[in-house]
């Protein structure tokens, strides 16, 4: 495990490689997570996570559909692979001045059905499922999770 200081290092000095979950419900609904943390906190964004050193993407995947979701055992395969994406934030995970976080982000939509249950975790503090049209239109929901939505419909086939 990094130390703090070394991970601040790390984001000044590198892009992270993340993992997001576009996760669409059987009504078309997207799911979000009101993030708690820096960078995006107080704002709507799709559940995901940083790739770790040497972890391969299907484990990845999985660690972070659970960590995020509280699901046992899905893999990457059942999930779209949406695209790659980019995201830049001004600020970093520990709010250090003149720091900015560059991510790459592997996009993935994740079909789920209404009822299986979303578990509550410390990323976020509150979920909600919009449709598209909605978080497009909610000036909560941040500009890197509407990037999903205005090149088109994103592709739930798999």
């Amino acid at each position: 495990m990094l130390a703090r200081s070394e991970f601040l290092e790390i984001v000044r000095l590198t892009p992270l490689v993340s993992i997001d979950l576009i996760v669409v419900d059987d009504r078309g609904r997207v799911l979000l997570g009101r993030r708690v943390n820096r960078p995006a906190r107080d704002t709507w964004f799709v559940p995901g996570g940083r790739i770790h050193k040497a972890e391969s993407l299907n484990c990845a995947f999985r660690r972070i559909v659970h960590e995020e979701l509280g699901l046992e055992h899905v893999d990457h395969g059942a999930a779209h692979f949406q695209g790659v994406f980019e995201h830049h934030y001004d600020d970093n995970f520990a709010g250090a001045a003149d720091i900015s976080t560059h991510y790459v982000v592997l996009g993935y939509v994740l079909l789920l059905n209404r009822s299986t249950p979303i578990g509550r975790f410390e990323q976020h503090s509150n979920y909600v499922w919009m449709s598209p049209p909605e978080l497009l239109a909610c000036s909560d929901v941040h500009e890197n999770t509407k990037a999903y939505f205005r090149q088109g419909p994103v592709s739930t086939r798999q």
